[in-house]
């Protein structure tokens, strides 16, 4: 089978959104950070030095200091030493490791010169000429250290990074890292250490720190939240200039009070409401908004950042999906984000680019990302080309003080990075009842899963929350299922009415587990099969995990593709799918694609039913959008 592969490139003025990242414009999605980005960054990525400590003596031997005799091994960051990639290739239990890595930077008068990582799996501290300079828990959030005050002044630095990943603690949020010697069932080998960018910037000693979009297609509006880190200055302003392409679209200056800015800026459109307008954000028109944010002081800039947003809104109402205020009919596709050389890290940066195109090619409007939060580069190519995203928190397996800590406090930092991308519609914080076994019967669970809802809710109010995906739910926004039938003929008996899916939500229970917990009625809410199909076919392979049920043959798995997507699409009762899964992933056969993104059946044949007209959203809601005039890569 031919690999796939997407023809059309971003850069083509015929893609919707192409042309977004031309000179000038704040949309980067090849920068470590694409929503706040500065010119002249410095990657670290490449060949450092490394060394396993099993006996956790680093330490007190002081490697962080004077141990360069003991770093033995190469390994090419950004890639975790349990993959090819990484030039190690090591999946036995290492619970700690240590990298060094020398690098030339010399500090420049006004400017602070920072050490940024994308994540480090999962704790990590870093010292820079044997100060230390950052300490960090969390596997999937980044972090950044100011390194100004330790770098020697001959321009000649040694960075030391520490990082310690215990594989057999079960309060971790790991996700689908595996916790024994070999992957099993649906769990695959592990992610440690860094793997995601490092990198260097240097930016003024008064500067735009963060920056948090909003935006509002009913009052024609954006929010926006600068913080700013600033020696006093008392006649700080900041410039904000919003462009579509050619046009300008805001240009405002704003005072800057106890160093931060909120302000809401209005757009000149006369109505967003009806879906018609061209700065709207949604996957048939992925308009976005460049920005350009330049700190002042009377004549003086102080600091300039590149950013991007859009004008998109998501709700639930009424047994209904609306993306811009109209029916939508979500049509998802799982997506685990693993590569066979290189684990949870992106083989290259335009692997990132060819995943999301590749979504597109299969014709699903969006991605579930399932136990995994994705580099975002990934995001930002969601935000380009027009992919709806799933945002879901990686789980821990054991259900304690300590897990609720580290789940809390990494969960909020996971939304504090991605709450600006467009692309996110959903948030997920727990799925399956994952490191709340006792859910249906445990109150402390109960609270547990009540209270990442409403804390996501409180800090993002525009997008919906699943509290626990798939089943159990004792709070939600839409009524997720996870139904694994493996004839079309049950879920249309399940879902092809109104009855017969109230029948189901009560009774039938696929999975054999309560979808609604007490407290939690359906009411309005808009129902979702979030999980389904997952068939397998092995390409080249006579083992793997087949645990939804296999095919022989490519005909066979565009049958069966055919049979279980129709039947949800003909039902007037479900807003939308979520297809098991996107590619194949270590012993897991059940993707679309192979590992290595071949495709195992014609893609042009399994686009074909992906975008076929759904019962549950009226017919005048999709006219303007056509699928079909989509131009989109072809894909053998």
């Amino acid at each position: 089978m031919a690999p796939a592969r997407s023809e059309a490139h971003p850069d083509d003025p015929a893609v919707p959104g192409a042309g977004a990242d031309r000179p000038g414009s704040g949309m980067d999605p090849n920068h470590p950070r694409p929503q706040l980005t500065r010119p002249g960054w410095e990657d670290l990525s490449g060949p450092w030095e490394f060394a396993f400590d099993d006996r956790s003596v680093g330490t007190r031997e002081q490697w962080h200091r004077d141990g360069s005799a003991v770093f033995d091994r190469v390994i090419q960051v950004p890639f975790p030493f349990e993959s090819p990639a990484s030039g190690v290739g090591d999946t036995g239990f290492h619970p700690v490791v240590w990298y060094r890595r020398p690098f030339t930077v010399s500090a420049r008068p006004g400017y602070r010169v920072l050490l940024n990582f994308g994540a480090v799996d999962y704790r990590a501290h870093v010292w820079v000429n044997g100060q230390a300079v950052a300490f960090h828990e969390g596997g999937h959030t980044p972090f950044t250290a100011d390194i100004t005050a330790a770098l020697d002044p001959s321009g000649s630095q040694t960075v030391v990074v520490r990082s310690e990943d215990s594989p057999t603690d079960l309060r971790q949020p790991r996700g689908k890292q595996d916790w024994q010697p070999q992957a099993h069932a649906i769990w695959y080998d592990r992610t440690s250490g860094i793997w995601q960018p490092v990198w260097l910037e240097h930016v003024p000693e008064t500067r735009i720190r963060s920056l948090r979009w909003r935006s509002d297609a009913d009052r024609r509006s954006i929010d926006l939240t600068v913080r700013v880190h600033d020696d006093g200055r008392p006649d700080l302003r900041l410039r904000v200039v919003l462009r579509q392409h050619d046009r300008v679209l805001a240009d405002d200056l704003y005072a800057v009070d106890h160093s931060e800015i909120q302000r809401r800026i209005v757009l000149a459109e006369n109505d967003m409401s009806l879906g018609h307008s061209d700065l709207l954000w949604s996957p048939e028109s992925p308009n976005l908004i460049d920005a350009e944010l330049t700190l002042v002081d009377g004549d003086e800039v102080v600091d300039r950042v590149g950013s991007y947003t859009a004008v998109r809104s998501i709700s639930a109402s009424r047994d209904r999906l609306l993306l811009n205020g109209r029916p939508y009919f979500l049509r998802l596709v799982l997506a685990q984000g693993f590569w066979p050389e290189s684990h949870l890290a992106a083989p290259d940066a335009d692997a990132l680019r060819r995943e999301v195109q590749l979504v597109k090619d299969l014709g699903f409007n969006g991605v579930r990302l399932h136990q995994k939060v994705e580099d975002p580069r990934f995001l930002a190519w969601c935000d380009r080309l027009g992919v709806l995203v799933w945002a879901e928190m990686p789980a821990a397996y054991e259900f304690s003080p300590m897990t609720i800590s580290r789940l809390s406090r990494e969960w909020l930092e996971i939304l504090e990075r991605d709450a600006s991308h467009p692309c996110v519609i959903a948030w997920v914080p727990v799925n399956e009842s994952w490191g709340v076994p006792a859910l249906e019967r445990s109150p402390a669970q109960q609270d547990l899963v009540r209270s990442l809802y409403h804390l996501t809710k409180a800090y993002d109010p525009d997008r919906l929350v699943i509290g626990n995906d798939g089943w159990e739910h004792p709070v939600t926004d839409i009524v997720t299922v996870h139904d694994y039938t493996s004839r079309g003929a049950v879920l249309r008996q399940r879902y092809g009415s109104w009855e017969a899916l109230e029948h189901t939500l009560a009774r039938t229970q696929p999975g054999y587990r309560v979808v609604l917990l007490p407290g939690a009625a359906r009411e309005d809410r808009p129902v979702l099969i979030s999980e389904f199909g997952g068939i397998s076919l092995d390409v080249g392979e006579t083992t793997g995990w087949r645990g939804y049920g296999g095919v022989s043959d490519p005909e066979a798995l565009v049958r069966g593709y055919t049979d279980l997507v129709t039947a949800l699409l003909d039902s007037p009762a479900v807003v939308g799918f979520c297809w098991t899964q996107l590619t194949d992933t270590q012993q897991e056969r059940n993707g679309l694609l192979t590992a290595d993104r071949r495709a195992k059946a014609p893609v042009e044949q399994i686009r074909a039913v992906t975008v076929r007209p759904a019962a549950a959203v009226p017919g005048d809601a999709i006219n303007e959008f056509s699928y079909g005039d989509y131009p989109t890569g072809s894909t053998e």
